[in-house]
C-alpha cells in the first residue's frame, strides 16, 4: 500500500513538474521553434552566459550539446612583432608614392608582416552527449528557444510518454543547466559522456560526475599554454545513477538535472596561471545544492534585466503557425513583420549571451564555434566585423555589453605600444585588421588585408560612441588614454602625399579591396576611410580633452593636423571617392562587399543628408554602384547606410534579402556564408536606424520608416545624450513619442520637418506627438538608468 501511494505521489509530482515546464510551449512572437531536431550546426540553437555557451541539437534518441568557453583559444602569450619592419618602412612608402604598389606589397610581405603571419584561432571545448538508448519514434516533436527567458526546450512523445528538456546557461551560477522531465514516473534513462578534439582525458569523479581535463591546441608555432576543464554533474530524482568507465548512466529516474561547468587557466593576455579545476569544482558544488527552480529564477532574473528593456511590435495579421525555418524560407514571398521583430530580439539575445562584463568580446562567431580551425579563426576582425558586433549595443539598450570590448581596447593600447615602436618607430599604439585572445596587434595574414593600421582607431570610435550614449565622465576618463595613444601614433606616422601635400596614412589600404591603380594588391596611400576615421578620432580626443579639462596643447596639435588631412572627394560619376585619385570606376570589383569609404555616412556622421547634402548624394551614388546584395555582414552595413540616407523602403528591401535563406540559416544565424554573427548585429542596428537616429545634435523619430511597417511601436531604444525613447506609429505616421532624460542634457527632437528643442533636467519625461506646439513635460521616477 505504501509503495502504491508513493508511486501515485511521484506520478502526480512528475505531471505537475512537466506541466509547469511545458508552460513555454507556445508560439509566442519571441520564440524560435522547429518540428525536427537539428542535423547541422547551423540548425542548432545557441545558449550562452557571456562566457559558457552551447549549441543544442535536440535529438530524441541522442541529445548533443556542442560546448564553448570564451577563453579557450589556441596558443599562449606571444610577441608577433617583426624587428625587420621599421627598416623597410621608408622604402615601402617610397614605392607607394612612386606608384609601384605591387613592389611595395612584395616588400611588405617579406619584411613587415607579423611573425607568425597568422593569429591564434578560437576553439571548441568539445561535446556532451545524452544517449537515450531507444529507437522509438518521436511524435509531436518540438524544439524551441524562448528569447523572453533565454531557455531552450525539446519535447516529444515516445512509447506513450511525453518527455521534456529545458536548457539554459546561467550567468548567476556560471553553469549550463539541463533538466529532463516526463509525464510518467521512472521513464528517464540515458548515458552521458564528454568528448573533445583537444589533448584531454575524461574521468569519473564519484558516481555522478564526469571531468574532462586537457590543454589547448598549438597553432602557427605557438605552443598551447592553457589548461582547461569541464565538469558535468548528474542529479536524479528517483531511479539510479552510476559510473561506467568514462560515462554516467541514469536509469528509471523521474526527473534529472545535469550541470555543466567549464573554465581555463586564462587570467589575462599575459597570465595563464589560473586553476580551472578549482573553478569548476566550486561552481558545480554551489549550483548542485540549489533547487532547479532557484537556478532557473536566478538565470531568468539576470537575463531579463537586460533583455526586457526593449519591446518592439510590428503589427500584422499574419499567423504564427509556421516553424521558424519555414518562415525564413518564405520571408521573401510575403511580408512577415513578426519575423523581423524576432530577428531583432534574437540579435539582442545573442549579444547578451556572448558579451557580458568580465568576459571576452563577441568574436566573428560570437561565443559559438565547433572547430579547432574555424573560418577566419573566429577571432576579432577589427576592420569592420568586431565594430559591427557592437553597433546595436547602445541603441538597443544593452550598454553593459560594451564592457568586454572596452577591456579589449584597453589591452590593445598596451600591446599596441610595442607594435607602434617596433614597426613604425612611433609613440602611442596601433592595431591592424585583426586581433585575438592574446591581444596581438601586428599586421597579419598578408599585405592585402593586414597592412591597415586603423583597427585600433576604429575601435576607439566604438568606445566614444558608448560615452555619447551614457555621458558618463568616469567612463570617458577611463578610455581617454587609449584614445589619446591612438591619436598620438598617427601624429607620428602621417606623411605628406606628393600631389596636394595632404597628410595621409602610408602604407595602408581600403579594407580588402584591391587598389585599381595596381595589378594585384590593395596597398595604397591615404584611402578615404583612413582619413574619415582619423577626423573622428582627432575630433573625439579634442572634445574629450575639453570635457576632462586636460591636454590643451595636445588638442591644439590634433586640430592643426586634422585640417591637413586629405578631404572627402567626389569623383567624375558623382561617387564618393574611395581612394585619393578618382579610380572607383576602374575597380577590380565594382560590387566589392566592403563599403569602407562610406564609413563617413555610417557609423560616423561626417556625411548627413541635411548638413552635407552633396556628400550624401555622392555616398548614395557609391552605394548604387556597389549594389545591394553582398555577404551577410556587408548586406547589413548597406541597410544602415540606406537608413542614414532616409530611404526606408530601400533599406527594407536589403533587409528582405538579409532575412532570406540566402543570408540567414534555419537557426537565424547570419550566413556570411559560412556563419558570422556580425550580420545579425548589423541587421538589428539597421532596424533601429530606420526607427530612431540621434547623430549630430538631433533625435530623429522614424527617419526611415519603411512602408512594410505601417503600424507599430517600440519601447526603450537609446539615443545619444543619455536619452531613452518610446515611439508609436499608425498608418506610417508618428502618433506619440516618449523621451526619458537620464542625464538632463539638451534635447532636440525632429519628426520630418517639425523640430522641438528642450533643455531637460535629470529624470524628466517628455511626451510629443510630432507637432512642435504640443509637448508634455513631467518629472517621473525612472525605473532604471542603463
Amino acid at each position: 500500500m505504501q509503495s502504491f501511494s508513493r508511486k501515485c505521489i511521484v506520478a502526480v509530482a512528475a505531471i505537475l513538474i512537466f506541466h509547469r515546464a511545458g508552460a513555454g510551449e507556445t508560439n509566442s512572437p519571441l520564440t524560435l521553434w522547429y518540428k525536427q531536431p537539428a542535423t547541422k550546426w547551423t540548425e542548432a540553437l545557441p545558449i550562452g552566459n557571456g562566457r559558457l555557451g552551447a549549441m543544442i541539437f535536440g535529438g530524441s534518441r541522442q541529445e548533443h550539446l556542442q560546448l564553448n568557453e570564451s577563453t579557450l583559444w589556441a596558443g599562449g602569450p606571444y610577441d608577433p612583432n617583426n624587428p625587420k619592419a621599421l627598416a623597410a618602412l621608408p622604402k615601402a612608402r617610397q614605392l607607394v608614392f612612386a606608384g609601384q604598389y605591387d613592389a611595395a606589397a612584395k616588400l611588405i610581405s617579406s619584411n613587415m608582416m607579423a611573425v607568425p603571419v597568422r593569429e591564434m584561432p578560437y576553439q571548441t571545448l568539445g561535446d556532451l552527449y545524452l544517449d537515450f538508448g531507444t529507437n522509438a519514434p518521436a511524435q509531436d516533436y518540438r524544439r524551441d528557444l524562448d528569447l523572453a527567458t533565454a531557455v531552450a526546450g525539446v519535447s516529444y512523445t515516445a512509447n506513450g510518454v511525453h518527455f521534456k528538456r529545458e536548457i539554459f546557461s546561467s550567468t548567476a551560477d556560471q553553469v549550463i543547466v539541463i533538466r529532463l522531465t516526463a509525464d510518467q514516473p521512472g521513464q528517464i534513462t540515458f548515458t552521458t559522456g564528454l568528448s573533445t578534439p583537444h589533448r584531454a582525458t575524461v574521468s569519473v569523479a564519484d558516481a555522478d560526475t564526469l571531468v574532462l581535463s586537457g590543454t589547448n591546441g598549438d597553432a602557427r608555432g605557438i605552443k598551447g599554454a592553457l589548461k582547461f576543464q569541464a565538469r558535468v554533474k548528474v542529479l536524479a530524482t528517483g531511479g539510479n545513477v552510476s559510473a561506467t568507465n568514462d560515462n554516467i548512466c541514469v536509469t528509471h529516474a523521474d526527473s534529472v538535472v545535469v550541470l555543466i561547468a567549464a573554465a581555463t587557466s586564462y587570467k589575462n593576455y599575459h597570465d595563464v596561471s589560473g586553476h580551472p579545476d578549482a573553478i569548476t569544482e566550486k561552481q558545480i558544488a554551489a549550483a548542485s545544492v540549489r533547487p532547479y527552480e532557484t537556478l532557473l529564477s536566478a538565470h531568468t532574473a539576470d537575463y531579463q534585466k537586460l533583455f526586457n528593456r526593449v519591446q518592439l511590435t510590428l503589427d500584422t495579421d499574419e499567423p504564427l503557425d509556421l516553424p521558424t525555418d519555414l518562415r525564413i524560407a518564405n520571408f521573401l514571398n510575403g511580408n512577415d513583420p513578426q519575423l523581423a521583430t524576432l530577428y531583432f530580439q534574437f540579435a539582442r539575445y545573442l549579444l547578451i549571451s556572448s558579451s557580458l562584463p568580465g568576459g571576452q568580446p563577441a568574436t566573428l562567431q560570437g561565443l559559438w564555434n565547433d572547430s579547432l580551425t574555424p573560418p577566419w579563426d573566429s577571432k576579432y576582425t577589427i576592420n569592420i566585423n568586431t565594430e559591427m558586433n557592437y553597433w546595436p549595443a547602445d541603441t538597443a539598450n544593452l550598454g553593459e555589453c560594451v564592457e568586454p570590448l572596452t577591456d579589449l581596447v584597453l589591452d590593445l593600447a598596451k600591446t599596441g605600444e610595442r607594435t607602434a615602436k617596433i614597426h613604425y618607430g612611433a609613440h602611442g599604439w596601433v592595431a591592424h585588421h585583426n586581433t585575438d585572445l592574446w591581444r596581438a596587434t601586428a599586421p597579419v595574414d598578408g599585405p592585402n588585408s593586414g597592412m591597415w593600421p586603423m583597427g585600433g582607431a576604429w575601435l576607439c570610435q566604438n568606445l566614444w560612441e558608448h560615452y555619447l550614449f551614457t555621458t558618463d565622465q568616469a567612463y570617458l576618463k577611463r578610455i581617454y588614454p587609449a584614445m589619446k595613444g591612438a591619436a598620438q601614433f598617427f601624429l607620428d606616422t602621417l606623411v605628406e602625399e606628393p600631389t596636394h601635400h595632404w597628410l595621409v596614412t602610408c602604407p595602408s589600404l581600403s579594407p580588402e579591396n584591391r587598389n585599381p591603380a595596381s595589378t594585384n594588391t590593395a596597398i595604397t596611400a591615404g584611402p578615404s576611410m583612413d582619413l574619415e576615421i582619423l577626423r573622428d578620432l582627432f575630433s573625439n580626443c579634442i572634445q574629450a580633452s575639453e570635457i576632462l579639462g586636460t591636454d590643451k596643447k595636445f588638442a591644439a596639435k590634433l586640430a592643426a593636423t586634422r585640417e591637413r588631412l586629405a578631404p572627402l572627394q567626389v569623383g567624375h560619376v558623382g561617387q564618393l571617392q574611395e581612394w585619393l585619385s578618382d579610380l572607383d570606376m576602374q575597380a577590380h570589383d565594382l560590387h566589392h562587399r566592403h563599403v569602407s569609404h562610406l564609413y563617413a555616412l555610417y557609423p560616423s556622421d561626417e556625411i548627413d543628408v541635411r548638413t552635407t547634402p552633396e556628400l550624401a548624394a555622392a555616398a548614395k551614388k557609391s552605394l548604387e554602384i556597389r549594389g545591394d546584395q553582398a555577404t551577410g555582414w556587408a548586406t547589413a552595413w548597406r541597410i544602415n547606410l540606406w537608413a542614414r540616407l532616409h530611404d526606408g523602403d530601400h533599406a527594407f528591401s536589403i533587409f528582405d534579402f538579409l532575412l532570406s535563406p540566402a543570408r540567414t540559416f534555419p537557426d537565424m544565424f547570419d550566413a556570411h556564408p559560412p556563419f558570422q554573427i556580425d550580420g545579425n548585429f548589423g541587421g538589428a542596428a539597421g532596424m533601429v536606424e530606420m526607427l530612431l537616429q540621434s547623430q549630430g545634435d538631433e533625435i530623429q523619430l522614424l527617419p526611415a520608416l519603411p512602408a512594410a511597417w505601417p503600424k507599430g511601436s517600440v519601447r526603450g531604444l537609446r539615443a545619444r545624450g543619455d536619452f531613452e525613447v518610446d515611439i508609436t506609429w499608425q498608418d506610417g505616421k508618428l502618433t506619440s513619442a516618449t523621451i526619458r532624460s537620464y542625464g538632463g542634457n539638451p534635447c532636440h527632437l525632429r519628426y520630418g520637418n517639425a523640430l522641438l528643442s528642450i533643455q531637460t533636467h535629470k529624470n524628466q519625461e517628455i511626451l510629443w506627438d510630432g507637432q512642435s506646439e504640443k509637448v508634455i513635460e513631467k518629472d517621473t521616477p525612472l525605473p532604471f538608468r542603463p
